[in-house]
């Protein structure tokens, strides 16, 4: 453990909302820590990033009397001190980079746990969101999951990669080589079967292509160094998707261990306005059930919510919707919610913060197949393209959705659909009587014609 011995403070009056605060400057081998001046002869130390200098840096924050801590959200290095830390019983917040810079002062690199320290004392940092430690498990199961997906998505490329070198246009007769036609045809091309018209009898009957068609593309030059490439494709394709269903039977575990948020009885669940899941990255359990018994209310009637993307979206927001005031914080949280740049009375910029909320990507998904559903709130998207074009229909979608999911969590609301009548008969009702009053104010009378 090194000791470094600060310089002393410019002033001592500054404000203090946070008196027993310290700071943390994580790395990957060191942590720079920073107390009041008063609790300790040397109040910046450095502690090493073994769990034994963990512990001994919570037992000396513990002997200094600190209460709060604050850090930046350096990588993943800030994980192990801020699990470990929170367990401590100490107030931990976790501080957005960019928030420290935002802050005018002078200081160097040997001085960023002080500064830390020092704007955490004063009440001039606000802690990042963190869900509960049970949601954050889940979300480290979905985070994993998603990524799984992601590499086993590379080895479909690198299949038709090497389908397209021998000529083989299977993606031509085949939305998805994944499907069941897809995947026969490339299993018996990897055992050694090279004839497209025996080929082509893999075809499923619900494939719309014909097997004509089919034998046809699968005429192609089956050079050995490319049907070995192929080979190596579909076992990693396997080989990951042995892996999403293991991670599917721990997530499905855990979400049975998390304790729900409602104890009375729940009604049965409606199936009938949510389809069954086409998709091959749907999760294999009952994702539909787990979520509504755990939130009490059903989000997938939502219009464009399936089972997956509200699994995600609920670990990154977690079930306690009082962390947020109301609907606006929440949204502008997601970086849904338009800020308003003003200056002397005037609006200068009316735009989104570019964020990287996952949360707030997936809305953004589900808003944009909503905008396809026979729905209001499809009806709105349309109503939003016509008038912003897509882009903007989709923030404002996907902000109306979050309006509906954050209601539908804190009060336990039902989602009560809308047809697209019904939301075009009450648009022209607003539109109508905001005329009648624009009239009233210059004087005139509306005469409907």
């Amino acid at each position: 453990m090194r000791i470094r011995r600060p310089k002393p403070q410019q002033t001592d009056s500054r404000p203090s909302v946070n008196p027993h605060a310290a700071g943390l400057d994580i790395g990957s081998d060191e942590i720079w820590v920073c107390v009041p001046d008063d609790r300790d002869a040397q109040p910046v130390r450095c502690f090493g990033t073994f769990t034994p200098d963990l512990l001994a840096l919570a037992e000396w924050l513990a002997t200094c009397r600190i209460e709060t801590v604050a850090m930046e959200s350096t990588g993943v290095y800030w994980i192990p001190v801020y699990e470990l830390l929170e367990a401590r019983g100490f107030c931990v917040s976790l501080v957005n980079a960019h928030h420290l810079k935002h802050v005018p002062g002078r200081k160097s690199d040997v001085k960023d746990c002080q500064w830390i320290q020092y704007l955490h004392t004063c009440g001039l940092l606000s802690g990042s969101f963190r869900p509960d430690a049970e949601m954050c498990a889940l979300r480290a199961y979905l985070r994993h999951r998603a990524t799984l997906l992601d590499y086993r998505a590379g080895h479909v490329q690198h299949m038709q990669k090497a389908l397209q070198q021998m000529n083989i246009q299977l993606t031509q007769v085949l939305t998805d080589i994944t499907g069941t036609t897809g995947l026969a045809i490339i299993r018996a091309i990897v055992a050694g079967e090279r004839d497209p018209v025996h080929l082509a009898r893999f075809r499923d009957p619900r494939c719309a292509s014909s097997a004509e068609d089919i034998a046809k593309a699968l005429t192609g030059h089956y050079q050995p160094e490319h049907v070995f490439a192929l080979k190596q494709a579909l076992a990693l394709y396997d080989t990951y998707t042995t892996q999403v269903r293991e991670c599917d039977t721990e997530i499905e575990q855990h979400f049975q261990a998390i304790k729900p948020v409602w104890s009375d009885e729940l009604p049965p669940l409606d199936r009938t306005a949510v389809g069954p899941s086409s998709s091959k990255n749907a999760p294999a359990y009952d994702a539909h059930s787990l979520l509504y018994q755990l939130t009490g209310v059903d989000l997938l009637a939502i219009p464009g919510l399936q089972a997956s993307t509200a699994q995600t979206i609920l670990a990154e927001i977690g079930l306690n919707m009082e962390k947020w005031p109301n609907e606006k914080a929440f949204c502008a949280w997601l970086g849904l919610a338009p800020r308003h740049e003003i200056s002397g009375g005037k609006v200068l910029r009316r735009h989104t913060l570019k964020t990287r909320n996952r949360a707030g990507q997936a809305l953004r998904l589900v808003a944009q197949a909503a905008g396809r559903s026979h729905s209001g709130i499809g009806a709105f998207y349309r109503r939003m393209r016509a008038r912003l074009g897509p882009k903007s229909a989709i923030v404002a979608t996907a902000h109306k959705i979050a309006r509906m999911i954050y209601h539908m969590l804190k009060y336990r609301t039902a989602f009560r659909d809308m047809s697209p009548e019904e939301y075009t008969r009450r648009t022209r009702a607003r539109e109508i009587a905001a005329m009648r009053k624009k009239a009233a104010r210059l004087g005139l009378t509306l005469v409907e014609g």
